[in-house]
């Protein structure tokens, strides 16, 4: 049997931005992981999760008929992975078995709590890295995040792809996205192959190291959030209200915050680092006040205010709607009384920590 594990991610800042081509964000990985086994069978394969066996689907209508969106159900994103990385086998020259399947993932409570924590990059990854050594196709972690990030965007069909990234790579990274238009145009003249050993343009994917005295704490709002359905909502808004303009704007202005922030960790700054966190908070709060899409809950706000009275910095995380607040502080800070405090406003402390780049898989520091 064969066992492959993708960690969860977290976004640190540069939400939404990172959705359009170029524009940076920095995401971290954590130490909660999805893990894939792949075992050979016979007669029938199977694809098996604990956690998935009963999965929520979201639904609306165009016109008469109920149109289903499968964003948010994991199976498609397994589904995908296979049928990406077996394209890419047969290319390779292997022939195709038939396999058992299983899949467990950390990154869900036991009770159904849905964290926010990028499970349907993570089963992605790991499917891909699992069907890899299964396959024996040697494939090199930017190989596994191009096929990941193909997968995935198949399924998904918006995003960044920055939470493929945290999964693959592992640590604080930095993220660009590529050009999705000409990865379009491109799939239409290029193998699977082709694709995995071109660069993909404006693609930028830089490890970073988090300065010696920072720490990451993260709160759990208590309500889960659909990053597709925001995602889709702040695209909606530019064209209902004809708000270009502010947009325009809200990249500028989170292009420079993310500068100055990856600049922080370059240097070892937290202060900086923190001061950036707050100003992209506010960049993403003048996004909502131009499109209408609730990014900061209240719930989300209180975690923040909480955060800033015991010396952090915070803001929400990924898509916001609910779901995780991050706060970096100073390692030597008692941080008890503020756990304390997010707990008794109904903000659950999550027992996390950064999963580290492995630095046997990743031997450069900028992918491209």
């Amino acid at each position: 049997m064969i066992e492959a594990k993708a960690p969860g991610k977290l976004y640190i800042a540069g939400e939404y931005a990172v959705v359009e081509t170029g524009h940076p964000a920095i995401v971290v990985a954590i130490n909660q992981f999805v893990t894939v086994s792949v075992s050979a069978t016979t007669g029938y394969g199977s694809i098996v999760s604990k956690q998935y066996q009963e999965n929520s689907i979201y639904w609306q209508r165009v016109g008469d008929e109920i149109v289903f969106d499968d964003r948010d159900n994991p199976f498609h994103y397994i589904l995908s992975a296979i049928r990406l990385t077996e394209k890419y086998a047969r290319e390779m020259g292997h022939p195709l078995a038939l396999y058992d399947l299983k899949v467990d993932s950390d990154l869900d409570s036991e009770d159904g709590k849905k964290y926010g924590l990028g499970s349907s990059a993570a089963v992605t990854v790991a499917t891909v890295k699992a069907l890899n050594e299964f396959y024996g196709l040697h494939m090199t972690a930017d190989q596994l995040y191009k096929l990941s990030a193909i997968a995935h965007l198949d399924v998904q069909g918006n995003g960044s792809l920055g939470d493929i990234a945290a999964s693959v790579y592992g640590g604080w990274v930095a993220y660009r996205s590529f050009d999705k238009q000409w990865l379009a145009a491109a799939r239409r003249q290029h193998t699977i192959t082709e694709l995995l050993n071109r660069d993909w343009p404006q693609l930028d994917i830089e490890l970073l190291t988090a300065p010696a005295n920072m720490e990451l704490l993260i709160g759990w709002t208590g309500s889960p959030a659909s990053t597709a359905h925001l995602v889709d909502r702040i695209a909606d808004s530019q064209t209902t209200t004809n708000k270009e303009t502010d947009y325009q704007n809200f990249l500028h202005q989170s292009d420079a915050i993310l500068e100055r922030i990856i600049a922080g960790f370059r240097a070892g700054d937290l202060e900086a680092i923190q001061q950036g966190i707050r100003d992209n908070q506010d960049a993403l709060n003048y996004l909502t006040q131009f499109s209408g899409v609730e990014i900061e809950t209240p719930a989300l706000l209180q975690l923040r205010k909480i955060a800033e009275q015991y010396g952090g910095a915070a803001k929400s995380s990924g898509a916001g709607g609910g779901d995780c607040g991050i706060a970096l502080i100073d390692r030597a800070a008692d941080v008890k009384p503020l756990l304390a405090a997010w707990t008794a406003v109904g903000i659950e402390p999550l027992p996390l920590s950064v999963h580290e780049s492995d630095p046997h898989q990743v031997a450069q520091h900028s992918v491209r």
